[in-house]
Order: structure tokens, then sequence, then C-alpha cells
């Protein structure tokens, strides 16, 4: 069947096999910004995602001397992380080159129905096209978390990164905006990002609302610049505002109201 997010899917999952297709081990257990998590961790995640959603049972490990796992979530995601630590990263690398096929067999075997089929979904119950988005998405991240750690940037353009931001990090600037940094009626924020140049408005009428830049009357209120890569580490919480104003995150206007919205741009773990 011709479906959007598994075109999607399967672009984003070719960028992370080409991105780690030839790592050296010393590469492979790269830190990337994520308590404890390595650049072969951020892989194994991914398999361990699509191989439970294939069906494949969850390994059956002690999580017990990990400090960073607080939640029952955080405790599904890390067995499949933790049961390939001791592995080598190439060992790794020829799972994940074996998976993918599989889930995109599966993926395409799927009548409209079943993308239409209301399910469980971290971001609660949604039909499993908007889970796919999710999936998308946490991809996507988790490349940026590898490409961060080897000090490799990339994939910052094209339908991914569009489908990424659209469904996930813009749709939250609103409520980032109006709800976490309190802007009051009449104010406006603006994120004017560099590398790739993009531009996102926040407007407060009645209710906090992303609106086109050319759109707002005047100077915004507050305006955030920042490398897009620096953007997308803050709203995934990968780093703290001052780390950003570190990697040259500035803010012109309402100095209090931008430092606001810095602070708060965090908006998934």
């Amino acid at each position: 069947m011709t479906e959007e997010v598994i075109d999607l899917l399967e672009a984003e999952w070719a960028s992370i096999g080409a991105l780690i297709d030839g790592l050296d081990e010393a590469e492979w257990k790269a830190r990337v910004p994520l308590p404890g998590w390595t650049v072969q961790d951020c892989v194994s995640h991914v398999i361990g995602v699509e191989r439970s959603l294939l069906g494949d049972p969850a390994p059956q490990i002690d999580l017990g001397h990990l400090p960073w796992i607080t939640s029952p979530f955080q405790e599904i995601v890390e067995v499949w992380v933790e049961a390939r630590r001791a592995l080598p990263g190439a060992e790794v690398a020829a799972e994940f080159h074996e998976v993918i096929p599989r889930r995109l067999e599966a993926l395409r075997a799927m009548s409209d129905e079943d993308f239409e089929r209301v399910g469980w979904s971290p971001v609660g119950e949604v039909p499993y096209r908007e889970f796919m988005r999710v999936r998308i998405f946490d991809c996507w991240m988790h490349e940026q978390d590898m490409r961060r750690g080897l000090g490799r940037p990339g994939h910052t353009e094209g339908p991914v990164v569009a489908s990424a931001l659209r469904h996930n990090i813009t749709k939250a600037l609103g409520f980032i905006v109006g709800k976490r940094a309190a802007a009051t009626q009449g104010q406006s924020v603006l994120f004017d990002l560099t590398d790739p140049a993009r531009s996102y408005a926040v407007r407060v009428d009645g209710r906090a609302a992303l609106v086109d830049p050319a759109s707002l009357d005047g100077p915004p209120t507050a305006t955030l610049a920042m490398p897009f890569v620096t953007f997308v580490a803050l709203a995934g919480g990968r780093i703290d505002a001052e780390q950003a104003r570190a990697e040259g995150a500035t803010i012109t206007g309402d100095d209090d109201l931008g430092g606001r919205v810095l602070a708060g741009m965090a908006f998934t773990p």
C-alpha cells in the first residue's frame, strides 16, 4: 500500500544505516546527550522498539544497577538497550540491518483500517498512523543524538525533518510560550534559527498559537536566535538553557520572557 509514514520511516532508517555503517568501536561507544547512553545504545533502542512492534519478546534483564531508570516506561525501553551493551558495534549494526527490512515488510502488509485503528502509543491512545509519526520523530531525534555524539551534524532538511518538526516540535511551541513561559495577551516570540535557516513565531491572541512570522505586527516581544541543532537538542531535553547559550543561543527584546521560553523548551525526555 502507499502510506506516507512508511516512506518516511524507510528514509529515516536509511539515514541511520548510512551514519552507522563503518563506525569503529570507539565511535560506537561515543557518549550521546542522554544519561548513560552511547551511539550504540541509540541503535539498540531503535532495534528494540521495532522488534517489540514485530511481536518479539523483550529480554529479561536486571536493570537495578542503572541509576537513570526512574519509571516503568524507561524500564521497557532500557531492557533492549542493556541486553546489547556488551556486544561489538558491528553486531548491533548487523541486527539493525536485519530488523528494519522485516519491519518495513510488516508495515507494507497493513491495511488502511490498520493504520486508522486507535491504540496505545507513547503520546496516548491514537490511530496507528499517528503512532508511526511519533516513531519518525523518535528515530530522527536519536539520529541527531548520535550525530551530536560523533560530531557529525547532518540530516537537518528534507521530508523526515519536516514531519518531525510539524508533528512534534513545532506543535509544542504554543504550549511552551503560553503555559510554561506564561506569555501574556498580545506578546509574541520569534524563533530565528540558522544552519539551516528557519523561523517560527508564537503569538498570544486569546491563547498562544503558532503563526506565520510575517503576520506579526511589528517586532516580536522576544526573539530567540540559535543554530537549528541547538533548537532541536533544547526541545528534546538534551541540553539546558545554559548549554544552549554556550552554543550561541541569544535573546533580543524582552529578556525575561525570552529566558522563560529558553528555560522551558524541553518537552520530550
